[in-house]
C-alpha cells in the first residue's frame, strides 16, 4: 500500500494500482485513518452476570454436566424453572469453549489440486478404465485407455473381464516400452480407482521413473481427457447397447480405436488426427491446409470478410487445471492453448505438397492369455 500511495504521486492513482494489481477501491480504502469499533451497547434482555454465572453452575452441576443443552433446558421446564432461551444456553457455553463434537469426527485430508503441463506427445498420459455391458444384466467387461493429453492419441488399450491392478501393471509396462518413454520423462495422471492407487502400480511406475499423478477425490474435471474420450467411444452410432461376449468388445474397440487415432479429426488438436500430432506430422499438414484457404481466398477474396481464411491453430500447450494467475479464456480443465503461428503465412506463400492419402494407426496386439489382450 505504501509503495502505491509513493508511485500514485508520480504518475497517478489509476496506473499506480494496475502497476500493483492493487483496486483503486481498496487504495481509497487505505487513505482513511482506521477506526476503533464503537462498543456495542448491552440490550436490556441481557443476562446479568450474576444469572450467567447461575446458568453455568447449573449447566456444570454433576446431574447435567453430561446432558446436552436441548435436554437441561427441558428438564428445569418440566421441574418449573427457566433460566434463559435454549440458545442462550448454547451462546453461554460457546464463550466458555465449551461447545464441540464429543465424538471422533473423520477428518478428510487436503488433496492438492494436480496441475500438468504437456507442451509435446509423450510428456503426460491420463489413463482410466470404464465398464462395458455384457450379454446379460450385472456382467461387465472392463476397458482399460492410455491417452496422450496433448495429441490425444491413445497409446494403449486393453479389454478384460476384470478390474486388477496386475493388468493395469502390465498395460503400462508394455505401453512405455512402445513408446520408448525413459526415465523422468513422463507424468501418468489417473482418478484414485483401486487399481490406479495400488501398490503395484506404484512399483512400477518407481521403476520405471514415471511420475504418477491422481486427481481429487469427486471432482471429475481433474481428469477431462480420459472422460472425453470415453464419451466418444460411447456416443458412436455403432456402439452397441450389449456386446454379445468379450471377443465381441475386444473386435469392437479394435476398430474404434483405428478409428479415433488414425481417422478421427479432434476439434481439441486443429481437426488434426491424433496419430498426426503424435507422429509430428501436423505443422505440414496444416501448412497444407493454408494454401488450399489462400488458393479460395484468391480466387473469391469478397466471400471473406476481413482478413484470409486460416485453418484451426495446432496445440502449443494443454494443462489439466492450469494455474489461476496465468489462466485465459482457454485455461479451463481440459483445454488446448495455441498460438498464433499464422503470421509467417502470406498470400504469396508457394505451394506445399502433402500426402495425400489417409492414415490409419493399427494397434499393435501383444501375446497374453485367453482371457486379456494388450494393445
Amino acid at each position: 500500500m505504501a509503495a502505491t500511495r509513493s508511485l500514485s504521486t508520480a504518475i497517478g492513482i489509476k496506473p499506480a494500482c494496475a502497476a500493483f494489481g492493487l483496486a483503486r477501491s481498496g487504495f481509497y480504502r487505505g487513505q482513511g485513518a482506521a477506526k476503533a469499533p464503537a462498543p456495542r451497547p448491552s440490550p436490556p434482555r441481557t443476562l446479568s452476570s450474576e444469572e450467567r454465572q447461575a446458568v453455568l453452575a447449573t449447566l456444570h452441576s454433576d446431574r447435567f454436566v453430561d446432558q446436552a443443552p436441548a435436554t437441561v433446558y427441558a428438564t428445569l421446564l418440566d421441574e418449573g424453572r427457566y433460566h434463559c432461551s435454549l440458545r442462550t444456553l448454547y451462546r453461554i457455553l460457546d464463550e466458555q469453549e465449551e461447545v464441540k463434537e464429543r465424538r471422533n469426527q473423520l477428518r478428510h485430508p487436503v488433496y492438492q489440486k494436480p496441475e500438468l503441463l504437456a507442451t509435446a506427445p509423450n510428456q503426460v498420459w491420463s489413463w482410466d478404465i470404464t465398464k462395458l455391458l455384457g450379454p446379460v444384466t450385472w456382467t461387465y467387461f472392463h476397458l482399460y485407455v492410455i491417452l496422450d493429453i496433448f495429441s490425444r492419441y491413445v497409446t494403449g488399450w486393453m479389454v478384460a473381464p476384470r478390474e486388477s491392478a496386475t493388468l493395469a501393471q502390465r498395460l503400462i509396462a508394455e505401453t512405455c516400452a512402445k513408446q520408448g518413454i525413459g526415465p523422468g520423462q513422463l507424468f501418468l495422471h489417473a482418478d484414485r480407482g483401486p487399481s490406479m492407487t495400488s501398490k503395484p502400480v506404484a512399483l512400477l511406475l518407481a521403476d520405471l521413473g514415471v511420475t504418477r499423478s491422481h486427481s481429487r477425490p469427486q471432482v471429475s474435471n481433474d481428469n477431462p481427457f480420459s472422460e472425453a474420450q470415453f464419451k466418444t467411444l460411447k456416443y458412436r452410432p455403432e456402439f452397441p447397447e450389449r456386446f454379445g461376449s468379450i471377443e465381441d468388445a475386444r473386435v469392437f474397440c479394435q476398430r474404434f480405436f483405428s478409428w479415433y487415432n488414425g481417422e478421427h479429426h479432434h476439434s481439441g488438436i486443429g481437426l488434426m488426427t491424433p496419430a498426426a500430432v503424435h507422429d509430428g506430422r501436423a505443422a505440414t499438414m496444416r501448412d497444407a491446409r493454408q494454401q488450399v484457404l489462400l488458393t479460395a481466398y484468391a480466387a473469391h477474396p469478397e466471400r471473406f470478410v476481413r482478413k484470409p481464411p486460416q485453418p484451426p491453430l495446432l496445440p502449443h500447450a494443454v494443462w489439466i487445471n492450469p494455474p489461476k494467475e496465468s489462466s485465459t479464456s482457454q485455461d479451463r480443465p481440459g483445454s488446448t492453448i495455441s498460438t498464433a503461428d499464422d503470421q509467417r503465412i502470406a498470400l504469396n506463400v508457394a505451394g506445399i505438397g502433402v500426402v495425400s492419402e489417409t492414415v490409419i494407426v493399427s494397434p499393435h496386439t501383444l501375446t497374453t492369455s485367453p482371457d486379456e489382450v494388450l494393445h
